[in-house]
């Protein structure tokens, strides 16, 4: 019989980016944290990075994932 894994989901924050995509309330698994974040919108991807900065919100720990650049769709 296998173990099951639990996967922890961390809180997350968007910073920087189209405004429309920060307020959302989302969260991503722990070790999304080492990876880029890529979020579609519009004809494109914005894609955001964790460079290991949390805030702290209602005294919960959120990572902050800083917008880096954006990619177009291939067509």
């Amino acid at each position: 019989m296998e173990a099951a894994m639990s996967v922890t989901q961390v809180k997350i924050a968007l910073s920087g980016g189209p405004a429309e995509l920060a307020p959302a309330h989302r969260s991503v698994d722990s070790g999304a944290l080492e990876n880029t974040l890529k979020i579609r919108h519009g004809a494109g991807y914005e894609h955001f990075v964790h460079g290991g900065e949390f805030q702290a919100v209602d005294g919960c720990d959120i990572a902050v994932f800083r917008w880096s650049h954006r990619t177009k769709i291939a067509e």
